[in-house]
């Protein structure tokens, strides 16, 4: 299985409060295994609040629904050993 990699990195968001925010990451190949969203260290479900999703087989993305001061802080997306933040 070819190592997976990181092509395109998170960027910095800055975003009001109750609005919505997306993190896209994109790598290498697509149907990516070991691969992990994070904030500030607690891995994140997909569910109402979080929605992950990946379009097109590798831009993973991450979408934060009405975000509040509690969700400001590192969002990280990990595949393999792979990282990157923002």
């Amino acid at each position: 299985e070819p190592d997976v990699t990181i092509v395109s990195g998170l960027k910095d968001m800055v975003v009001s409060e109750g609005d919505d925010v997306t993190f896209r990451c994109q790598v290498s190949h697509e149907d990516a295994r070991d691969v992990e969203w994070k904030l500030q260290d607690v891995a994140l479900q997909n569910n109402e609040m979080n929605e992950i999703s990946v379009e097109r087989g590798k831009i993973h993305t991450l979408t934060l629904r009405k975000v509040t001061e509690q969700d400001i802080g590192t969002i990280t997306f990990r595949v393999g050993a792979h990282t990157s933040t923002a």
